[in-house]
């Protein structure tokens, strides 16, 4: 998917902050918090809601790199997010994650 920011973003020579076979993770553009990075599958994945049983391998991985990511990035404390349609507060449609942190989270949910 070319037309895909972060299908595009995956791709280019910019600055990543982890990156795999299967997962790129770099810093949001617009952070919400001291530390805000977006970490991304490879595949173009719509959002939470287009999971299937066949993604099971590829959200594993995702999920046991967020510690590394995290503990890379300094954080001892931090929260991730994904949001599932615009309604959501989704603006790219493309499946990730925000992983926060280096602060207060004021939100406790």
């Amino acid at each position: 998917m070319d037309e895909c920011l972060f299908c595009r973003i995956q791709k280019e020579d910019s600055p990543k902050v982890y990156e795999d076979e299967l997962i790129v993770a770099f810093n949001d553009i617009a952070p919400k918090a001291p530390v805000h990075i977006l970490i991304i599958p490879r595949e173009h994945i719509v959002s939470a809601a287009r999971i299937t049983p066949e993604h099971g391998a590829l959200l594993a991985h995702l999920w046991t790199k967020i510690p590394v990511i995290a503990k890379d990035a300094g954080l001892t404390d931090f929260r991730v997010v994904t949001n599932a349609g615009s309604g959501a507060g989704q603006s790219v449609d493309h499946l990730h994650f925000h992983l926060i942190g280096g602060g207060p989270l004021n939100i406790v949910l």
